[in-house]
């Protein structure tokens, strides 16, 4: 086993320095020796033949149960060690036939009716409303944020992500009627009623998510122009001047790109202006980590481009922009677990030990295929015909602009209920 073991580790690790201590004690030592020393240990027979066979699922859960250990450095640098390496960027050729059997059962795994869709959703946003509270941002956005400055604050890069989308929806004119699929807690849709004057329905399939939104807008007084509701997209019958999705189209499933697109094109109106942000893959179509779908996002998927854009040109729909933000992710998911870690004891006291574990992972794991691998989120613009928006970004800044000004006075910053 330990020979296995030392070929796995030699295989991948070229640059850098990871030591292994086997469950019988054996040292072994890859990499070039450069950076920082990454030391880990596995503490039963079981963990490294499961490991190897499966890495995917089964690492994972061996530091979620605690026999994955790693005793210098963290799972983090771990993560960044492994994910950085060339052999990486292809994927270990042991584990390509896996990928492809994943990839063409992904429409399986991925197929969500309404009932699921529900059960999906509940699975991660419904958790203890506790949790989100101590890493997100005091608006709980719960999606990649957009730092225009090095170094920018958490809840500035969230600020200037909600501005950034507005500017694209082109709301300078008070009343557009706006639907906002896959609301969250409700943060996007308030800013955009309170900045823009517009009038918004949020919809969501969480109730928690919904009951706080809710209460945000009574709180602000603003029932009268947002409303949310338990509805899926497909149920969607009025009319639309806008639409926009954040951080919602990764749940919709591969198979459902068709029906998600043309419900848009059906409730968007003839002048309407769509804005799609959903996160990406750079290198083409692939399928779900077994670990992140068991665990995190049951019938999730990360789409490519080639994937997206054919199903939005069998809508009708048309594309006047696509923006590409790479690292801004990594960014965000690092704010979000340094938050969570400096709160790991209330996050035990809340769930347990091996949640507060598979949460960090699953925070590490995804800013480390952000920032090491072919990850990005995307921003689409969709119209239904051609000169409804300027043939040139300038107004994106300058409605930007416009937006800071309005930000500065406003009476009081958009916070949760309760607090």
């Amino acid at each position: 086993m330990d020979r296995m073991l030392r070929l796995a580790l030699g295989s991948i690790v070229k640059r850098g320095q990871l030591q292994l201590t086997t469950s019988r004690g054996t040292v072994i030592r890859v990499g070039d020796g450069t950076g920082e020393l990454v030391a880990i240990r596995m503490t039963t027979p079981r963990t490294e033949r499961e490991i190897l066979l499966n890495p995917d699922l089964r690492l994972p859960e061996a530091y979620m149960n605690g026999t994955f250990v790693v005793e210098q450095g963290s799972i983090a640098d771990f993560l960044q060690l492994i994910l950085s390496q060339d052999i990486m960027q292809k994927g270990p050729r042991r584990a390509r036939p896996r990928s492809k059997l994943r990839q063409l059962r992904r429409r399986l795994h991925q197929y969500n009716p309404r009932r699921r869709s529900r059960r999906n959703v509940a699975h991660h946003y419904d958790l203890d409303g506790r949790l989100y509270s101590l890493f997100l941002d005091s608006d709980r956005q719960y999606s990649c944020a957009y730092f225009e400055q090095p170094g920018a604050t958490l809840d500035d890069a969230q600020l200037a992500k909600k501005r950034h989308l507005a500017a694209k929806l082109l709301l300078r004119d008070p009343g557009k009627r706006v639907l906002d699929i896959g609301c969250g807690w409700g943060g996007l849709a308030l800013y955009l009623a309170e900045l823009t004057g517009a009038r918004l329905t949020g919809i969501t399939l969480s109730r928690e998510q919904l009951e706080v939104a809710r209460e945000r807008a009574s709180e602000l007084g603003l029932e009268e122009r947002v409303a949310f509701r338990m509805q899926d997209y497909r149920d969607v019958a009025e009319q639309y001047d806008r639409i926009v999705s954040v951080g919602m189209f990764e749940h919709v499933g591969v198979g459902h790109y068709d029906a998600f697109f043309r419900t848009c094109a059906r409730v968007l109106d003839r002048d309407g202006v769509m804005v799609l942000h959903s996160i990406g893959r750079s290198e083409g179509p692939s399928s779900t980590n077994a670990w992140i779908d068991k665990y995190i996002f049951p019938g999730g998927y990360i789409p490519s481009l080639s994937e997206v854009l054919p199903a939005i040109e069998r809508s009708g729909l048309l594309v006047t922009d696509i923006e590409i933000l790479r690292l801004h992710y990594a960014e965000t998911l690092k704010a979000w677990r340094e938050r969570f870690l400096a709160h790991r004891e209330e996050v035990e006291r809340i769930y347990d030990a091996r949640f507060v574990r598979m949460w960090e992972f699953y925070l590490a794991a995804s800013e480390m295929s952000f920032r090491e691998q072919n990850l990005m989120v995307m921003q689409i613009q969709l119209t239904k015909r051609q000169g409804i928006v300027p043939i040139t970004r300038g107004y994106m800044g300058e409605e930007e602009a416009r937006l800071r000004g309005l930000e500065l006075k406003r009476r009081t910053p958009l916070r949760l209920a309760g607090e």
